[in-house]
This record gives C-alpha cells, structure tokens and sequence, in this order.
C-alpha cells in the first residue's frame, strides 16, 4: 500500500494551497478517503473524508474553507484549502479507512505527511 501526499508549504494567513495524495491502485479504488491533520502540541484532527460516489464531510473547524475531492481515474486524493489561518498550520496525512453510518472514520493505511505552515 503507498499513499504519497505533496503540495505542503508555507502560506500566508488568506492564502490557499492545494494537497494531493496518490494512492496505488489497489487501495484507492471503492475506498473511502480521509485526511487528518496534526498540529505541534496537539491531538491528530480528521479534517476530511470523502467516499467513492463522493459523499464528503469536514470538521467544523474547515467547513466552507477546504474541499475535499478525489480523482477515481487517477487514483488521487485532493484537499483545497482557502482562507488559510495559522491555526492550520499542521502535518497533513491522507489515509484510506472505513466510515461507517455513526459518522465515526476509522484509518486503516497512512500516507507520510506533508507539513503546512500558515504564517506571515
């Protein structure tokens, strides 16, 4: 299983910046997608998931400012990220796991990280 995400960086507070994660094959495919995010002294925070027929859904905390979007003839999973605060600043995974009916996500494989500082 390989999930190889990019795009992190630094931005400034308003700005946008775009992640992806490329998954192998095997896994992306009928699988539910999900990116957590964990910020220096904090607990990991899922930010997004995304099913196969797209169904999706955010944290409060990045709702109406990320979309989650995934690519099935590409096998890549992406996360827009607008209205960048500081707060965002964080080590973005993506992950492929279960969500089930309850809303609850469980991760099942991890992908690297891609650091995403929000800073001036």
């Amino acid at each position: 299983v390989q999930l190889q995400a990019s795009g992190g960086g630094l931005v400034q507070p308003g700005g946008s910046l775009r992640l992806s994660c490329v998954a192998s094959g095997s896994i992306f495919s009928g699988n539910v997608m999900g990116w957590y995010r964990r910020a220096p002294g904090k607990q990991r925070e899922l930010v997004a998931i995304i099913t196969d027929a797209g169904y999706t859904n955010y944290a409060d905390s990045v709702k109406g400012r990320f979309t989650c979007s995934r690519d099935n003839a590409e096998n890549t999973l992406y996360l827009e990220m607008n209205s960048l605060k500081p707060e965002d600043t964080a080590v973005y995974y993506c992950t492929v796991g279960t969500y089930y009916s309850s809303g609850y996500y469980s991760a099942a494989y991890w992908g690297q990280g891609t650091l995403v500082t929000v800073s001036s």
